[in-house]
């Protein structure tokens, strides 16, 4: 049963789960650093994937996201309320990591093609209330390139394709501009061709422009699930569920936190998120 209402919210069943990441990285100002390998609480995951002939499908059971209950039997689960704050000005953003290959090399201009990608449908199969169904919709999905080591002083690039959200495979976001010295952690997200507006398999990563001394990097499909402000250092605030939006989230979600800072560091972020099921 969904949500529709507050009636429905105050009588749905609640478990809240803290996100802190306690280890601060050096990040760039105003640019969005992944916060997947720090470590805090859920305890830090691993930059190098591990697997870069098709990819994988993270869940909450991957180390570096929070543990999610289970729902009640044919439950569904909304992001309900996030109170937040950090240590540091910046914006943070929540989201559930849907897929990620890596690490891919960036030493050698090359194509690295996957097959036999696992799919992410189940995660993205959102109910809506106009037609009481429930369909896999890959609208509004985000592709980032994810350094998870530094890259040198030369002026690579990354692209990649991929199949849109209506299936039309061989699209491509088009290369990035220099990764020349980008740390670890920092994120690039790639624009969809025109006329896309989500994305159902990742397809090929190419590394191109100028080969690399060093510097290795993970391709990563995400849905974006909340955004909140900290306008100063020690600030926070609480969004409930009028100001969320209801987003769906589903048992397995992989919670990743996203931090872009006003200064060098992302400071410590802590959250508090709700999550109601009914």
């Amino acid at each position: 049963m969904a949500i529709l209402s507050e009636a429905d919210y105050l009588s749905a069943r609640k478990q809240r789960i803290t996100l802190t990441k306690t280890q601060t990285a050096t990040s760039v100002a105003a640019q969005p650093h992944t916060l997947w390998d720090r470590t805090g609480n859920p305890a830090a995951g691993a930059l190098a994937i591990g697997n870069t002939a098709n990819g994988l499908v993270p869940s909450d059971a991957t180390t570096g996201a929070p543990t999610i209950n289970d729902f009640a039997a044919g439950a569904e689960g909304y992001l309900t309320s996030v109170i937040f704050g950090s240590t540091v000005a910046c914006r943070l953003e929540l989201f559930d990591r849907l897929f990620h290959v890596g690490s891919i090399n960036l030493n050698s201009l090359a194509t690295t093609t996957l097959t036999a990608q696992p799919s992410f449908a189940s995660r993205v199969t959102l109910y809506d209330p106009i037609t009481d169904t429930s369909a896999a919709d890959y609208k509004g999905l985000r592709i980032f390139v994810e350094i998870n080591a530094a890259v040198s002083a030369t002026a690579t690039t990354v692209s990649v394709s991929y199949t849109s959200q209506d299936g039309t495979s061989g699209r491509s976001t088009g290369a990035t501009a220099s990764l020349s010295g980008f740390v670890t952690g920092r994120l690039v997200e790639l624009p969809l061709q025109a006329g896309d507006t989500g994305v159902q398999r990742i397809d090929s990563v190419t590394v191109g422009g100028v080969v690399a001394t060093t510097g290795t990097v993970n391709i990563v499909v995400a849905r974006p699930l909340w955004y909140g402000r900290i306008r100063s250092a020690n600030d926070g605030d609480a969004h409930g569920w009028a100001q969320i939006g209801l987003q769906q989230i589903f048992q397995d979600s992989c919670l990743w936190l996203v931090c872009a800072a006003d200064s060098t560091s992302t400071g410590v972020p802590e959250l508090l998120v709700e999550i109601a099921s009914k």
